[in-house]
Formats: C-alpha cells, structure tokens, sequence
C-alpha cells in the first residue's frame, strides 16, 4: 500500500530576524519621543539634518561593507534613478508631514496614518497592479473608508496627516518594490537625491530665522544622531524581512502605531474624541478581519498543497 509522505514540520521562526523586526518597528514607535526633544525646531531643519546625517552614515557603511560595485551599478541605471527619484520625493513628504504632526501634537492622527497604511498597500494593488480582492479584503476596506468618513464629518482637521502619511508610505513602498536596487543603496541614492535641496534649505534658514543646530547641546546632539535614528529601522527592517516570513512582518508592523497611539494619548495628553474612537474602532477591525482572512487563506493554502503531495 503506497504511503503518503510526512508533512513538513513547521518552520522554526527565525530569532534574530524577529529581534531586528521588533527592533526596527520599536523604534519606529519611539519616533514622537525623539522628535519631541526637537519641537521648537524648524521641521524643515529637522528633515534636513536627517538627510545630511544620513547620507553621511550610509555613505560609510557602504564603505565599510564595500557595497561600491552595487551603488554604482544602481546610478547607471536610468530607470533605477528614475524610480528613486519618485521614492525621494515621497519619503520626504512623508517625513516633514510627520516631524510637523509630532511637533504640533498630532501623533494620533500619525499613527492613524500607520494603522490605515496596510489597507491603503491593498487599495493601491487593486487600483494599479489589477489585484483581486478577497472578501475579507473588501470588509477591512470598506470599514476604514467608513473610518476615514467619520473621523473627517467629526474631527477633520487632522484627517489630512493621516492620509497624507498612509498614501506617501504606501507609494513609496510601491516604487521601492518596483526599484531595480538593494535597501542600503536605494536609501543611500534616495538620500543623496535630497542633499542638495536640504543643504540649500539649510543654507537659506541659517540667513532668516536661524539654525536650531549648535543653539543648544540637546538639539545639537539630537539632530546630528538624527542620521541614525532615520537609517538604522530601515536597515534592521530589511534585514528582519529577509529572515521572517511575510505574515510575521505583517504583523509586527502594528507594534509601530500601536506604540505611537499610547504615547498619544498617555505622554502627550492628546483627546481622544468620539470621532477618533470610533474611527479607530472600525479600522482595528478592518485590520483584524485582513489579518483573520489572510491566516484562513494560508492554512488554505497548505491544506491544498498537502493534498497534492505525492504518495510513494
């Protein structure tokens, strides 16, 4: 009698890829923390210095890591470029709208931003890359279009920083997914595509209202670890994500938001109104319908395969 082979066991999930991910979306959601230190600094020179510094820091790692061949390969291509200059532009957008929400004590609207970003990536996928939706993906975003119309009939003198946030990030993972380039030097080329407007910029507030850099040591040592701030999620990120498996990261993109929602409303004493509730309640349910919906799709999935396995 033929005899079925054994499922595989379950892979084991891979430590240090999960402590580079939780490390990376922890420090994301630290981010108001730190951009508080700098709240009666312009935003425009906070996002500079965070270019300059970062451009320097990966500068040096590519150095280091002697990643030269792959940058250089990267800017001989015209369609590389041509997409890191779209991905530069959306980052930067995505960075000031957020250095002003924290300053200006909207980091509830922020972290709705990153709460509505995975439904914003399904939305973008159906529009543009002609994906089919599932019906659980429908329900989740049907509930945060109702979220979003609530919270804008209510209280929508935020709404803008949170759809602002979630489409810039959505697109700009878009692009990057599209962007013939690795991480490291796709944010090294990205950030050097901003130097120059940042120097300028810098240039041009240093002769009006005046630098915040060099005023005093706590804003002066903040802006200038401001490069490793910006680039270390991003590199832990990557790396978190060649070692997890896509649900996992799927998950622990939540821990982000949910960090920045806390700080919200316990650190910065921000109000939660009617309209904030409830439009986070239907977005937290539109998430756990997604999330519920593709776990019942992967079990599908592995039933399916485990059915065709060969007898032997």
């Amino acid at each position: 009698m033929a005899r079925a082979d054994p499922l595989p066991a379950p892979e084991r999930l891979d430590r240090t890829g999960l402590l580079q991910g939780l490390g990376a979306y922890g420090i994301w959601g630290l981010l108001p923390l730190f951009f508080w230190l700098l709240d009666r600094v312009d935003a425009g020179e906070v996002v500079a210095m965070r270019v300059l510094w970062s451009v320097a820091l990966l500068g040096a790692l590519i150095l280091v890591l002697r990643r030269g061949p792959a940058l250089v390969a990267a800017l001989r291509s015209r369609r590389a470029m041509g997409f890191l200059a779209m991905s530069a532009a959306l980052i930067s957008v995505n960075w000031l709208v957020y250095v002003w929400a924290v300053q200006h004590h909207h980091v509830m609207e922020a972290s709705l931003g990153y709460f509505l970003n995975p439904l914003v990536n399904v939305l973008i996928g159906v529009v543009l890359l002609r994906e089919r939706l599932g019906v659980a993906q429908i329900i989740a975003v049907a509930l945060a279009g109702l979220g979003v119309a609530v919270l804008a009939a209510g209280a929508g003198q935020g709404i803008w920083i949170s759809l602002t946030l979630a489409f810039t990030f959505g697109f700009y993972g878009l692009v990057r997914k599209i962007a013939p380039v690795e991480s490291l030097e796709g944010l090294a080329i990205e950030t050097a595509i901003l130097a120059p407007i940042a120097a300028g910029y810098l240039f041009w507030l240093s002769s009006h209202a005046g630098l915040g850099f060099g005023q005093t040591p706590l804003w002066t040592t903040a802006l200038t670890v401001s490069g490793i701030v910006t680039a270390t999620p991003l590199l832990l990120f990557a790396a978190a994500a060649r070692r997890l498996p896509y649900s996992t990261l799927g998950l622990l993109q939540y821990l982000a938001p949910t960090m920045q929602f806390v700080l919200a409303i316990t650190f910065f004493g921000e109000t939660m109104t009617m309209a904030h509730a409830i439009c986070f309640a239907l977005i937290w349910t539109g998430l756990a319908v997604y999330a519920v919906g593709g776990i019942i799709a992967a079990r599908r999935g592995r039933a399916a395969v485990a059915a065709v396995v060969p007898a032997r």
